[in-house]
């Protein structure tokens, strides 16, 4: 991507006051999954997914699975299974009202992530058995089923890099393993 094409396509307030990003990571953002996206997302057993309502307030939900529970159904298209949780729907209401949607994936151990943003539209658990989509996750409990789904329309995708992992030392074995087992109680 030429320099004149970053400048027109990043100009906004913080690129004029801190700085237009360089050729190589304005170049890594493309309007469909490249191959290396299907297979990191092909292998990744957890994502974070992001929606946000018309008034903005935002949902961030994770999703997970086995390996490849979120299926690529092509370069443009993704399908993501719902498995029956806390039944609050916030992203379902969020996506019924704003279908913008964004997606971090990740791969236990590895430093990079993959981002999908695109829109979403509502499948329902009649066209996922169509579509023959089976519940495909470890240690189902007895609740453990798939209601609906969500169809992504893939506008952007990139490979993310690993500064963050960096910064956050995450895959830290021995943090992992001190911290193993410690339940946090959140809402008490």
């Amino acid at each position: 991507m030429a320099t004149s094409n970053i400048e027109t396509r990043y100009d906004n307030n913080f690129t004029r006051k801190f700085g237009f990003p360089k050729e190589r990571p304005a170049g890594k953002i493309v309007e469909s999954l490249r191959q290396s996206h299907i297979d990191f997302i092909s292998e990744s057993p957890f994502c974070v997914m992001a929606t946000a309502d018309l008034d903005g307030s935002c949902d961030a939900s994770p999703k997970g699975g086995l390996p490849g529970f979120i299926k690529v159904l092509d370069e443009r298209h993704l399908l993501l299974p719902d498995v029956a949780g806390n039944r609050l729907f916030q992203s379902y209401q969020n996506v019924e009202a704003n279908p913008h949607i964004g997606l971090v994936f990740f791969i236990p151990g590895i430093n990079e992530t993959v981002r999908v943003n695109g829109t979403a539209s509502i499948v329902s658990g009649e066209q996922l058995k169509e579509m023959e989509i089976a519940l495909e996750v470890r240690n189902p409990d007895e609740n453990a089923k798939v209601l609906q789904g969500l169809l992504i329309e893939v506008e952007e995708s990139y490979g993310h890099c690993p500064r963050a992992f960096f910064f956050a030392n995450l895959w830290d074995t021995s943090q992992i393993n001190s911290n193993r087992g410690v339940p946090k109680k959140l809402n008490d």
